[in-house]
């Protein structure tokens, strides 16, 4: 189980890594216009609009990701499913489609059909495209249906499957969103208890997509809280209105980029370099703009556990603030730009105090993830097990043309009659031949890193990072 949640995890850097760049976007346009996003000034709409549309497709984002990322040959037409299965459910549970579905009004649709577009079920739409492909590219269908045969098969069964999945999301998709709006509604009363029970769920329920149901409780007008509304409406009580939005700038401006730190500190050797380069930009995006999926998604799969201990600082920093009354708010997310913007708010209460706040989690994240990586081995980004990593090796002669590469690999695997497939992750062949024993190790080691005979079936050549343009004159060579 552990292992699979680490392939979704390494699956989910590729569309991960272009997020802090929209994140950045969308903060500077909401910066040049607080007020009108966008209305007021045609470059902030610009920004805004250019963010917004990586930001606001998260969830298509990882369905094509994670079926790209988790299908044996990372080949187009298992992306292509992962955008099918996200297509099929997310038009048959619009709100639209429900009212026609149950023929009821639309107003008397449950409001758990207007988050259905969540990572959530991008993640499951990638899950079910994989698994499909795997099981079924290579199936061949009678003459008559030739043509739809191996790799086309697979969106057609991915269609299918979908309607069983999205019938069944029609019934349970309502009941759990809904009995999260009830529950944020009854902990509101707990005071600063609530405060720290919302910023764990709040947390916890980001890689269901479901904390947009406990979001509307206490952010929005749903039960009389309007935490957001009353307090850039500069209609609440003071050192009160803005404590379910507070704790959360210590978290997101500070304690996450001491994460960032421990993961760059305990990443293994060969890994620092891509490890830094993808979380100093994931910490920008979140310090400036309060975007932190980047980051949280980098390790929610990878060690599960740690995102508990994630989630649980953030309830801990929510209840410090509120304990403290502290307040400040945001439009957008807990950063640097929305913090800047509120403190001088009449709501604002001591504001200041959070960036000492801040400075605190800064140490308690990087104490507490480092100590915990370390002592468990866990497999945050860049300590992933061997096979699941993307090395960064040079290849010894990277003067040989691709081709002639594969030629010399060709011979050493003994011939196209010996390969049964060919496919690669990040920097590996991953093979399977009829007789492992016949392959010459000097010879592969002449182009090639090095060589690994998993069976007698099976055998990965380490490459390095140009391996997809080697994969691809291997085939054409074996073809």
């Amino acid at each position: 189980m552990f292992t699979y949640l680490q392939k979704i995890g390494r699956a989910l850097m590729v569309p991960v890594s272009v997020l802090p760049a929209a994140a950045v976007l969308m903060g500077i346009g909401y910066w040049i216009d607080p007020s009108g996003w966008g209305s007021g000034n045609v470059l902030a709409a610009f920004l805004i609009k250019a963010g917004s549309s990586l930001i606001d497709n998260m969830g298509v984002l990882f369905a094509i990701g994670v079926a790209f990322g988790l299908s044996k040959e990372q080949d187009g037409p298992a992306a292509m499913s992962g955008m099918v299965a996200w297509l099929v459910i997310t038009t048959l549970l619009s709100p639209g489609s429900v009212a026609q579905l149950q023929s009821i009004p639309l107003d008397q649709v449950s409001s758990a059909f207007a988050k259905i577009n969540n990572q959530f079920i991008g993640i499951i739409c990638g899950v079910v495209a994989a698994e499909i492909y795997n099981k079924f590219y290579k199936t061949e269908l009678p003459a008559a249906l030739a043509f739809f045969s191996g790799k086309r098969l697979v969106p057609i069964i991915t269609a299918a499957v979908m309607l069983v999945v999205s019938f069944i999301f029609l019934y349970i998709w309502p009941i759990v969103f809904e009995a999260l709006v009830n529950f944020g509604i009854a902990i509101s009363k707990l005071e600063a208890v609530g405060a720290g029970l919302f910023g764990f769920l709040n947390r916890i329920l980001i890689p269901l997509g479901l904390h947009h149901a406990l979001n509307s409780v206490f952010w929005f007008d749903v039960a009389g809280i309007n935490d957001i509304g009353n307090f850039w409406g500069n209609t609440g009580v003071k050192g009160v209105t803005g404590m379910y939005q507070a704790g959360f700038f210590p978290i997101m401006m500070f304690g996450l980029l001491g994460a960032i730190y421990a993961f760059i500190q305990t990443a293994k050797p060969e890994n620092k370099d891509k490890v830094r380069s993808i979380m100093l930009a994931a910490g920008f995006a979140s310090f400036f703009t309060g975007v932190t999926e980047p980051i949280e998604f980098a390790f929610m799969f990878l060690a599960p556990g740690l995102y508990i201990v994630h989630a649980l600082l953030t309830g801990l920093s929510l209840f410090m603030a509120s304990s403290l009354h502290i307040t400040a708010g945001f439009g957008f997310s807990a950063g640097f730009v929305d913090f800047f913007l509120s403190s001088k708010l009449p709501m604002a209460n001591n504001p200041w105090l959070l960036m000492i706040q801040g400075a605190l989690f800064f140490v308690l994240y990087y104490v507490i993830f480092r100590f915990a990586i370390v002592q468990f081995n866990l497999k945050t980004p860049g300590r992933e097990d061997e096979s699941l990593e993307e090395e960064i090796i040079v290849l010894e002669d990277v003067t040989n043309p691709h081709n002639k590469i594969a030629q010399v690999l060709l011979i050493a695997l003994g011939g196209s009659s010996n390969i049964t497939a060919i496919e690669h992750c990040a920097t590996r062949l991953r093979l399977e031949v009829l007789d492992s024993s016949i392959i010459n190790e000097a010879q592969v080691k002449s182009v090639a890193v090095g060589l690994l005979k998993g069976s007698k079936t099976s055998a990965q050549i380490i490459i390095g990072p140009k391996v997809q343009f080697i994969a691809t004159e291997l085939k054409n060579l074996v073809k």
